[in-house]
């Protein structure tokens, strides 16, 4: 594990995995990883969230425990669950054997070796290791209290085999879409950072970085059509893995730079609803070079 001493220091680690993160971001990471304390990522889809998380476990050299929300996930499916199919197979070959002892039997059938650990456990189990809780905002209210507990103390209890705790911690991200409001008391356990989408300068950059093949033309030309799509309100508009998809798609296809003829041929890698390419279409909002979009955040954001 690397000697991160600053959240300089880590901004440095992320370029050099190719994610580029401003002084906000690149602290709350620090003191998440520092403090031992979860970072709770919010913003769009697509500007980098999961993304950290996957960096962050490449430069601690741990591996990325996902754990990937939905609706009615609950704890069984998170956390552990018992392996029936290889317990009855036990049973039946102590059976076959002539095993006659029930108590002894029963012991046997709740070993560890039967437990099938789900994210939750496998986190607390691997030293170092970095948990991604992805879309926390997915999940029902029931689990996401169910969370809370575990991220509180990084402990938990199997009623046949005693309670397990993390010797380490892991470094826990937690992200949300905001596609619902999550509950004050996961967000006060947890360091919190909202990202948003990356202006044109550092969206230039982005494209520069992680497609060598992509000139200063066409990724200019690019970031300039997403800040406009940004701002049309559409039904979703393009995060910045949806930018790169764009942008590659270009370089496939041999362009050197965007025109309007491009664009309307490549939307399907942009934009992924229909009513947004037929309100683009109609307002023909990519039929015309468009003023640079600059970065008003403060400073730079990054997205891997």
């Amino acid at each position: 594990m690397p000697d991160i001493d600053s959240p300089a220091t880590l901004a440095e680690l992320l370029d050099h995995h190719d994610y580029l993160a401003d002084e906000g971001l690149a602290t709350a990471a620090y003191l998440a990883v520092r403090m031992g304390r979860p970072l709770f990522l919010e913003g769009e889809a697509g500007v980098g969230k999961t993304e950290l998380a996957k960096t962050l476990a490449a430069i601690l050299g741990a591996p990325l425990i996902r754990l990937q929300c939905y609706e009615g996930l609950d704890a069984a499916q998170a956390l552990y669950d018992w392996d029936f199919a290889r317990q009855l197979l036990h049973l039946k070959a102590a059976e076959a054997a002539g095993a006659a002892d029930a108590g002894a039997l029963e012991g046997e059938i709740y070993d560890r070796r039967f437990l099938i650990a789900r994210p939750l456990l496998r986190a607390l189990e691997t030293q170092p290791s970095v948990l991604l809780v992805d879309e926390v905002d997915r999940a029902d209210d029931e689990f996401e209290a169910f969370l809370l507990e575990v991220l509180s103390d990084f402990t938990i209890t199997i009623p046949e085999l005693g309670t397990i705790s993390a010797v380490t911690p892991p470094v826990v991200v937690v992200t949300s879409n905001r596609t619902r409001e999550v509950h004050d008391a996961l967000k006060r356990r947890c360091l919190y950072h909202w990202l948003e989408h990356p202006g044109f300068d550092l969206e230039v950059a982005i494209l520069l970085r992680r497609l060598p093949g992509c000139t200063e033309r066409l990724a200019s030309d690019v970031a300039r059509a997403a800040g406009r799509l940004r701002a049309a309100d559409l039904v979703k508009p393009p995060g910045i893995a949806e930018t790169l998809d764009w942008a590659e798609a270009l370089l496939t296809l041999g362009a050197a730079e965007l025109n309007p003829d491009l664009a309307a041929v490549t939307l399907g890698a942009v934009l992924k609803y229909r009513e947004d390419q037929e309100t683009v279409r109609a307002r023909r909002l990519l039929a015309a070079p468009a003023a640079p979009v600059r970065d008003s955040s403060d400073g730079t954001r990054g997205r891997g």
